[in-house]
């Protein structure tokens, strides 16, 4: 179109801005939470994720480095749900029900694939008391601002 200036065209945008915001705020809500409960070395732990148990030792480097891997699974997270909402209409007409749910799968693929996985090869025995209220904060923390932000800037 003639005198648009734009660089980006509209779609590309609202998905952009649907990401970010909802990974912003999911991962800010997320990290936050994490280190009242747990403790202000949070970073530090999912920098073990990569690095294995020698972060825990690691300096502002690696407290830096998990902040960026915190914020990168956030925005990930975020992705997927809007990737999926562009073929699942009902994640964008939901967003309550389709976050709440949402969060719940966050949790699950963090606890049974993602940490596993990592260099600290976390796994259970978990206690159902831990398991409840990681489902609960990730349905509220996570789950519902990735849901609701796609809903409101993803056209």
């Amino acid at each position: 179109m003639i005198g648009d200036s734009a660089p980006w065209p509209l779609g590309k945008r609202n998905a952009l801005l649907a990401i970010a915001v909802g990974g912003l705020i999911a991962g800010a809500l997320d990290l936050t939470q994490a280190c009242i409960l747990f403790g202000w070395d949070i970073p530090l732990s999912i920098a073990g994720g990569l690095l294995g148990r020698q972060a825990f030792h690691g300096g502002v480097g690696t407290y830096v480095l998990g902040v960026f891997l915190h914020f990168f699974i956030a925005f990930s997270a975020a992705a997927v749900y809007y990737a999926a909402s562009r073929r699942l209409g009902f994640l964008k007409e939901h967003p309550l029900v389709c976050g709440l749910f949402y969060g719940i799968a966050v949790e699950l693929v963090m606890n049974l694939i993602v940490l596993p996985l990592s260099a600290l090869h976390a796994r259970g025995p978990y206690k159902l008391h831990n398991l409840i209220q990681g489902l609960l904060v990730h349905m509220v923390v996570v789950g519902l601002p990735i849901s609701f932000s796609v809903r409101r800037f993803a056209k």
